[in-house]
């Protein structure tokens, strides 16, 4: 695609639009809109914009499509796949400025909120009201409701109460041409042609911008108890996985952590944890609803099963703040792998009774490529992140075999009936790897519904759909 710069008429144009108050066209504040958190990869946009309207997007967008100029929507820039990097250079439009909660609808259990919307901005104030939205990504501090909605994301709760899919009842989309659409509609059935709500829950910014989000709420569960089960081995704490929901129990959050992750974040964080020598993996199992005397119940069938599988330790939190510590230590871990190492993260995730499997195949390919791996992640839904730290590896087998052995590893995730993505997305980054799962047919009919809504390609271009072989474009 030959997309064109961003002229002088133009820039007076989307300065036009939004004010001058919120255009950048550079200087140091380019930076923050250079990046997201993959890797140390950088691209700069030529220009920066900050509508706050519906309306606002609308025009920007019939602009640039006008003017074959790519355009790349960005949250809040916590994303893991590269998603939000302008690597066309053009119009970066942020959505910092859709920050309104706009109706928490109580007798419908609904609410209606703009996307620059802070996750756990927005579960604190329908908790306030006794409500419960329970996708609840390790950034929920930072990370926007609408990149959640663009990635699909998930987080530990997803095991109990659904992914993100089943909390988007509708959206408010603005197309590339400058039209806009409502996808669906705010009810808990939709059987009236084609589900585009469905359809634009993680499509990564490429077929439209969203505007506002209509979520369905739950009420909010009143009590809760959290689990810490030890483990000599992974393989046992990966098994006891599986065996928990063949029991008749589930958890509202299941998920893993081995060793390596534990020891990096006692030793970069400000978390004091006895650590056992023979230890190995951990389970932290919560268990929620209403009745302490049902959930100490189910606790413990779920310690009969952990004895099944050698359990090493189970550690009960008996007050909320230890509750909190627990969580803690699992929230930070992907954040003290980062801080203090030479990375990659990966995002897999497999079939639950398959975690055993995946975990011992990430550790014999680390083996023979020379790095090293700290897994964690949602085990409950089988979803296992790799942090690939450098280690002993040179410069040149970083630069040069590394992604030989991250692409054994998604052969690997999809041999087992997984895919190369739970709740991360595709983006940038893990765009080659898509025919490792999806046949050409199967990209080509992605190619195709692309065109429908963008068919001269200016949105978020460069990302998630490789490139056909055949074209080579």
């Amino acid at each position: 695609m030959a997309y064109q710069k961003i002229t002088g008429d133009v820039l007076a144009q989307i300065t036009a639009i939004v004010g001058d108050a919120y255009v950048i066209s550079g200087g140091q504040d380019m930076q923050r809109y250079s990046h997201d958190e993959t890797e140390d990869l950088r691209y700069y946009p030529e220009v920066v914009v900050k509508p706050n309207t519906p309306e606002q997007v609308a025009t920007l967008l019939k602009l640039c499509n006008d003017h074959l100029i790519p355009v790349t929507p960005r949250g809040a820039g916590t994303g893991l796949s590269g998603g939000a990097l302008p690597v066309m250079g053009g119009l970066l439009i942020s959505m910092e400025r859709f920050n309104n909660i706009i109706q928490i609808d109580e007798a419908n259990l609904q609410a209606t909120v703009e996307p620059g919307v802070i996750t756990q901005v927005f579960m604190d104030a329908v908790a306030e009201k006794g409500l419960l939205y329970p996708v609840d990504p390790a950034s929920k501090g930072s990370c926007f409701i609408g990149g959640n909605v663009s990635h699909g994301s998930g987080g530990p709760r997803v095991v109990k109460y659904g992914t993100i899919r089943e909390y988007i009842l509708n959206l408010q989309v603005v197309l590339p041409n400058g039209e806009m659409i409502w996808t669906g509609a705010n009810t808990l059935k939709y059987a009236s042609g084609y589900n585009l709500t469905q359809l634009f829950i993680g499509s990564e910014g490429t077929l439209g911008i969203v505007t506002k989000i209509v979520v369905k709420l739950i009420p909010a569960p009143t009590q809760s108890a959290l689990m810490l089960a030890s483990f000599s081995t992974n393989d046992d704490g990966c098994a006891a996985v599986s065996a928990i929901f063949r029991a008749g129990i589930v958890p509202s959050a299941l998920e893993f952590m081995e060793r390596r992750g534990v020891e990096w974040v006692i030793a970069h964080n400000n978390i004091v944890f006895d650590l056992r020598d023979d230890v190995n993996a951990f389970l932290l199992i919560e268990v929620d609803g209403n009745n302490m005397d049902t959930i100490f119940g189910d606790c413990d069938k779920i310690n009969t099963v952990l004895e099944e599988f050698n359990c090493k330790d189970v550690l009960f939190a008996d007050t909320a703040a230890q509750k909190e510590e627990l969580w803690r230590m699992r929230r930070i871990m992907g954040e003290s792998v980062k801080s203090n190492s030479v990375y990659k993260e990966e995002d897999t995730v497999v079939p639950r009774a398959a975690l055993p499997q995946l975990i011992k195949g990430i550790k014999d390919v680390g083996s023979r490529y020379g790095f090293e791996s700290v897994c964690y992640g949602h085990a409950g839904d089988g979803n296992l992140h790799v942090n690939i730290i450098k280690g002993g590896m040179s410069d040149e087998d970083w630069n040069t075999k590394l992604k030989d052995g991250i692409r054994e590893i998604f052969e690997l995730t999809v041999s087992l009936g997984g895919t190369i993505s739970g709740e991360h997305g595709i983006g940038l980054v893990q765009k080659e790897f898509m025919p490792l799962k999806y046949s050409e047919l199967h990209l080509r009919l992605m190619r195709g519904i692309k065109t429908v809504f963008d068919p001269n390609g200016i949105m978020n271009p460069g990302k998630m759909i490789p490139p056909s072989p055949l074209k080579g474009e």
